[in-house]
């Protein structure tokens, strides 16, 4: 499928080009905005190398002088291209164009598109050549009606079973959103029920089922001004195949053995997703490794004290509980929404107050995690963070064998930060979205909008890449 743009003019797709190159360049797969490094050289994906010495300097364990080691899989044409675009990628114009472009009439230009099941399955193969993983992400959100929740259900499950063709262990993760499977207006309604319930404890919701720590006092409820109505009998209906759709998806993820991680989406919903996200935990983390893993947004207030709870409430379950520890996707509506309504904004204030919230929250799940207690997914781009938790994940004993340990980048960003976690003898993941087209890329723009500050941060690859480039310059000419 070639994705095509009508009724655009020359002008226009000139200045769009780099932004959707990537995407035209692999059309079944939609793997990132950003141009991925094109991996042509293959290592044992279990070569670690000897462990790092406990008395090296924290800094030491991830090493980016080595910049033949960290981008030797690379060809040099793919090198420059991923360079060129990721500058691009950087600025500011270009990412606010596009976003606008397909939030307007630009968005119909798209053509559909299909899953793209075969591409993923190539991607991850040539992933677990270099020693990276993949984490399958089928990427359709925000349905509303049952036909189509009943439509992605199916492309989830469809997404579990190739695992099994694929090579073992390839495959860290299957990620779902419940948004896909559970009309968007119920999630909305369920989360206005949950949150009052908190607030009034003799509120009793007849449908709602066992579950871990949703709020803490902390928590925005600001969305919840007045007293909800009741779910109608319709609705528990709808909420009951909902439910039945992730347990479905969780069933095949428990088949093939293979972890589920629920997505986090805004404040306005969230409540319901951890609902979904928890009930279906106590379901089926019965074993040492968990089957469902929830996600926690970091740059929100409350969320050290969420995670702080349901983990503790997990505990006391004896169950297993894994998280993916994000930073976040939804910080500019996050601060509209509350400013509209004149309240206090649920996303930390300054990007120190994130990047602390975040190294915070790393620490407390990495000491669970060596104390056999829990399992964390650390997606972050962000090399500090990266530092951190690989210094005290050493200093912890914590090695890849554990297998409650992940690192994870999107497929295209922070290759050094990738290269240097695998080589330093860590598990990495690289976040590998795809589906239909004109789905998936509202996803993208997003990811690129929230997080400007981050595609900022990639003049880090974009050093290490022109230092790789000079030296294979150099050893070509010399």
């Amino acid at each position: 499928m070639a994705m095509t743009i009508h009724g655009a003019t020359p002008k226009l797709l000139k200045n769009l080009r780099h932004l959707v190159r990537p995407l035209n360049s692999a059309p079944p797969c939609i793997s990132a905005v950003f141009s991925p490094l094109n991996i042509t050289e293959k290592t044992h994906p279990n070569a670690t190398g000897p462990p790092p010495s406990a008395a090296a300097a924290d800094t030491s364990i991830l090493d980016f002088d080595d910049v033949k080691g960290l981008f030797g899989p690379v060809s040099t044409a793919k090198l420059i291209s991923s360079s060129v675009i990721l500058h691009m990628a950087a600025m500011g114009p270009v990412v606010d164009m596009g976003t606008h472009e397909f939030q307007g009439d630009g968005k119909a230009g798209f053509a559909r598109g299909g899953a793209g099941g075969e591409e993923a399955g190539r991607t991850v193969r040539r992933l677990w050549d270099v020693g990276l993983r993949a984490m399958l992400d089928y990427g359709p959100e925000h349905t509303n009606d049952n036909v189509s929740c009943d439509r992605n259900s199916e492309e989830f499950i469809r997404t579990v079973e190739p695992t099994r063709s694929l090579p073992p262990s390839s495959v860290s993760f299957v990620v779902a959103k419940v948004t896909a499977i559970c009309p968007i207006d119920l999630l909305r309604r369920v989360s206005d029920l949950l949150r009052w319930e908190y607030k009034e404890h003799s509120f009793h919701l007849p449908w709602k089922l066992d579950t871990l720590p949703i709020f803490s006092d902390s928590s925005p409820f600001y969305h919840t001004p007045n007293k909800p109505d009741p779910l109608t009998p319709q609705e528990e209906r709808d909420l009951e195949l909902a439910h039945q759709r992730l347990v479905k998806i969780s069933e095949k993820c428990q088949e093939h053995n293979v972890p589920l991680v629920i997505d986090a989406e805004d404040t306005s919903l969230q409540p319901a997703i951890d609902y979904f996200t928890y009930s279906a935990a106590i379901t089926f983390n019965k074993y040492e490794h968990p089957i469902v893993f929830g996600t926690m947004q970091l740059y929100l207030k409350d969320a050290k004290e969420r995670l702080l709870l349901a983990k503790r409430a997990a505990d006391k379950l004896g169950l297993p509980m894994g998280f993916k520890l994000v930073r976040g996707a939804y910080i500019v509506s996050e601060r509209q929404v509350a400013a509209s309504l004149g309240v206090e904004s649920p996303v930390h204030d300054s990007i120190q107050q994130t990047h602390a919230s975040y190294d915070e929250c790393t620490l407390f799940m990495l000491e669970e995690v060596s104390s056999g207690r829990g399992s964390v997914v650390l997606a972050t781009h962000n090399v500090e963070s990266g530092k951190l938790a690989a210094s005290k994940a050493r200093d912890l004993g914590i090695r890849k064998e554990t297998q409650k340990l992940q690192f994870a980048q999107l497929y295209g960003m922070s290759e050094a930060l990738s290269f240097g976690l695998k080589n330093a003898g860590f598990e990495v993941s690289k976040y590998l979205p795809f589906g239909p087209v004109e789905q998936i890329i509202p996803y993208l723009l997003r990811r690129a909008e929230e997080n400007k500050g981050l595609l900022s941060a990639s003049s880090f690859d974009r050093q290490l890449m022109r230092k790789e480039l000079k030296r294979r310059l150099r050893a070509t000419i010399f």
